[in-house]
């Protein structure tokens, strides 16, 4: 898997400062996306155990809330299985802190359903590390400026829950 950037001490992509991870390849290709550049799955920096060893640094410090997946796609299938040693690691070692994922797919749909767009032999478990996770494609029609944490009206903040039952995150 390849990388775009990570952002240290960001207060825009979830609650607290956090460090959040860009990862490149999006099959959704938005109309009105942020981040065209990461669209490319080969765009950017290779992931590596370093970059991993690198991100957990990062979150070490008390104030650092968590950690934010964001692209890119971080549930495109191949992200998902490249990504879930870092989630694996992050929550042995930050048991306390949470992780936001943002995604274009949608959970009930996409995610969960065994025939889902995104659904391969890892979702279980990187969804079982997420805590927060922003779903569906951003949708130029709905841009909303005034959203917390989300570009359009037709996206989701749940909060998932240890039952499997995701509920709207409060904001």
């Amino acid at each position: 898997m390849k990388y775009a950037d990570i952002k240290y001490y960001d207060i825009a992509n979830g609650l607290g400062v956090r460090t959040s991870l860009f990862v490149s390849g999006c099959t959704h290709r938005c109309r009105g996306c942020f981040n065209e550049n990461t669209w490319d799955f080969n765009y950017g920096n290779d992931f590596t155990e370093e970059t991993i060893q690198e991100i957990l640094e990062s979150i070490s410090p008390k104030y650092i809330s968590g950690l934010t997946l964001l692209g890119g796609e971080p549930m495109e299938p191949s992200n998902q299985r490249a990504l879930l040693p870092l989630l694996e690691q992050f929550k042995k070692r930050f048991p306390e802190k949470n992780i936001w994922c943002y995604t274009g797919y949608t959970y009930e749909t996409d995610l969960l359903s065994p025939d889902g767009r995104a659904h391969c032999e890892a979702t279980e478990a990187f969804l079982s590390y997420v805590d927060v996770l922003v779903d569906g494609e951003f949708d130029q029609n709905q841009y909303d400026i005034s959203l917390k944490f989300r570009g359009s009206k037709n996206q989701r903040i749940l909060q998932i829950q240890k039952e499997g039952c995701p509920q709207l995150f409060p904001l």
